[in-house]
């Protein structure tokens, strides 16, 4: 009996001794609950600094730098001293009643729209001949991205090559079809068009692939229903197929504009600008400012690219209140 009646007493000694220091099983996920957000939290932190630094290093401090140099006047001494006087809107006023301004802004204009709206409409045009999913279809789109893969630098020089008044395949061609040979590069009325031309075929494997990638989401039974509406081929495309591509068109165009706005080695290599400024741009005209004279006027450079990143800044923020209002009910 003795022994029976000290048996639990004995145990809760054990226990007092023994168990004492493990915590209650509700202390312990209490514990588990407070550790646990830290983790994810350190982990997302840990994941997004080498971004946050990509980004400073890389386009923060890019940025900085060239707002800096457009509000001083910077030259080859002062780089190495680095004694550069503040100018304030200096270098902008100079840019801007520079004669040089209006004809490179109108040029930019012209490049750019001609160049959008044709890689678009080309790029279209064959991503919904694709659709049709034919023999060597495959084959075929990946003969299209050949310009989209190669350096510009070597498209350029092709078509400087294939546009050589003298020796070019174009003027060959318009000799054995009876046209006379056409100064392409070196005639102020064609240099402009002759760069448009070389940017377009550039551009269109692009727009190819992304508005193939986006026809391959619109689900078929669309098209499907409207044909069994009696839509032709036209109605369905107008009615169906452009209003459903509509945020992928938005978006293809957007990347065309910021990366038209900035091309540079395409006129650069072909014309240099000219002949006469007659194919400046501002990208090239920032260049020329900078780097391609013998005195380089490095703030008014960075004055013209600084207008550049504006006017992208201007229709990216366009581009997201357009696709805010469509979201919105």
């Amino acid at each position: 009996m003795n022994d029976t009646a000290q048996a639990p007493e004995s145990r809760s000694v054990r226990s007092g001794g023994g168990a004492a220091a493990a915590p209650p099983r509700e202390h312990v996920g209490a514990g588990r609950a407070r550790s646990g957000p830290r983790s994810p939290q350190w982990a997302a932190w840990g994941f997004l600094t080498p971004v946050v630094i990509y980004l400073g290093v890389f386009y923060a401090y890019p940025l900085y730098r060239n707002i800096d140099l457009s509000l001083r006047n910077y030259t080859v001494r002062s780089f190495v001293d680095g004694n550069a006087p503040f100018t304030g809107s200096a270098n902008y006023r100079a840019v801007l009643d520079d004669p040089t301004f209006l004809p490179a802004l109108m040029h930019t204009v012209v490049f750019t729209a001609a160049s959008l709206l044709l890689q678009y409409g080309i790029g279209l045009a064959l991503a919904v001949f694709f659709t049709q999913h034919f023999r060597l279809s495959a084959t075929l789109r990946a003969l299209f991205l050949v310009p989209w893969l190669l350096p510009l630098i070597v498209s350029a020089s092709t078509w400087s090559w294939m546009l050589n008044s003298d020796s070019g395949v174009v003027n060959a061609v318009l000799h054995a079809v009876g046209i006379g040979p056409v100064n392409w590069l070196t005639s102020p009325s064609w240099s402009l068009a002759s760069v448009v031309i070389a940017n377009i075929w550039i551009g269109i494997p692009f727009n190819l692939v992304v508005l193939y990638s986006g026809l391959q989401s619109i689900p078929s039974s669309l098209h499907e229903a409207a044909a069994l509406d009696g839509a032709n081929a036209w109605q369905r495309f107008r009615h169906v197929t452009f209003p459903l591509l509509r945020p992928v068109s938005a978006i293809t165009l957007l990347l065309g504009l910021v990366y038209t706005l900035k091309v540079f080695d395409i006129i650069w290599i072909m014309t240099r600008g000219g002949p006469v400024n007659s194919s400046t741009t501002l990208a090239t005209w920032s260049y020329r400012l900078g780097f391609g004279n013998a005195l380089p006027a490095f703030g008014h450079g960075a004055a013209v690219g600084n207008l550049l990143v504006l006017i992208a800044l201007f229709f990216g923020m366009v581009y997201i209140r357009v696709q805010r209002k469509q979201q919105s009910p």
